[in-house]
């Protein structure tokens, strides 16, 4: 069996770098790599294969910095002529991005069967793109790759249960790389960091398209920062050109992206996440550490349901509010929430099963 594997955004190279580890250890399953491009900057794309022992993409795209309809049709185009090329037997998608609607898209339209991973999630917001894209990729994939019980019951809901693809609960492969990496775990170099800090994410353009909420946000960050405890802020480059753009000043320790043994350095070193990021929300869990999130709905769901996960959306007085309570507190997982680490196997054995079906 061949697989195309497309990828294209920061967490979906970790998410790859576990399942293609898993790929190279069975038989009968050979996968190329396309990089769309999607994160360009050497921080946000190169030092994650290097750290992360993914390798280097056989095909890259260099498609991104435009709008979300621009860089979805050239991709498609791209992608369109790369498998036409290499002719997959199935092609492999993560999450929820431009990239991961492209490439679903592209496969679907010359009969490709394609797997999800990371389907059925939802936040049932339609104003993120992130949202239609899931939507969409679930709707033309025949492997769905659930990653918790909630995500298979939106599944079902959505009557996938009478279609004729499969829903399989597999569990989260973030957590499988969280277990796999956290022995590589470096600081970032050349910072000085506090022995007490909040570790801080801002990219999700629902806030940072929005002037009001992206204002608002920077304003509980300054204030956190100045009256409770320091935060430290990995900023995107796209955050921190709207910033600038809107004469907003942050004052926190910004740090530039760092590569994921750090971030894994950082969450498990910090007292508390304050994210608009999904996979972080669940990082965050899987080194124990309480999470609030700036956004007004998540797609993970059971994280609010355990009390593990606060929702503050960009409220300032919330979120000052919400990191009092939650400061240095210590969350558990005793019931294995996302799979215990064993999801890549799992998607690999499902894979490997096509061969001879």
């Amino acid at each position: 069996m061949k697989i195309i594997t497309i990828i294209g955004a920061r967490p979906q190279f970790i998410k790859a770098s576990v399942i293609s580890h898993a790929i190279r250890k069975t038989s009968g399953i050979k996968e190329i790599m396309l990089h769309t491009g999607q994160h360009f900057d050497a921080n946000m794309s190169d030092i994650f294969f290097n750290q992360l022992g993914i390798p280097k993409p056989d095909i890259k795209l260099n498609i991104n910095s435009s709008s979300h309809g621009e860089m979805t049709g050239r991709m498609l185009a791209e992608i369109e002529q790369a498998l036409l090329s290499h002719k997959p037997d199935r092609v492999l998608v993560y999450g929820d991005t431009n990239s991961t609607l492209a490439g679903a898209l592209a496969a679907a339209k010359l009969h490709i069967p394609v797997a999800h991973v990371e389907a059925g999630l939802r936040s049932f917001n339609m104003q993120m793109p992130e949202e239609i894209n899931r939507i969409l990729t679930d709707q033309i994939s025949d492997l769905l790759f659930c990653p918790t019980d909630t995500a298979v019951k939106n599944l079902n809901n959505e009557g996938f249960a009478t279609k004729n693809v499969e829903v399989l609960k597999v569990g989260d492969v973030m957590q499988d790389a969280a277990l796999l990496f956290s022995k590589n775990a470096i600081a970032p170099p050349n910072i000085s960091l506090p022995e007490q800090f909040v570790l801080a994410t801002l990219h999700r353009a629902e806030n940072t398209d929005n002037p009001e909420r992206l204002a608002n946000i920077v304003l509980a960050l300054n204030q956190i920062h100045r009256e409770q405890v320091p935060v430290i802020l990995p900023l995107h480059p796209r955050t921190r050109k709207l910033i600038t753009q809107q004469g907003l000043k942050l004052n926190v320790r910004l740090v530039d992206p760092v590569g994921y043994f750090e971030m894994v350095w950082l969450l498990d070193k910090c007292q508390l996440v304050l994210t608009d990021s999904g996979g972080v929300q669940k990082e965050a869990f899987f080194f124990g550490k309480a999470c609030i999130t700036m956004r007004d709905q998540t797609e993970w769901v059971e994280l609010i349901e355990m009390g593990v996960n606060e929702l503050v959306g960009a409220d300032n007085l919330k979120i000052a509010d919400a990191v009092i309570r939650n400061i240095g507190r210590k969350v558990q997982d005793p019931h294995q929430l996302y799979g215990g680490g064993q999801a890549s196997l799992r998607i690999v054995q499902h894979l490997r099963e096509r061969i001879s079906s």
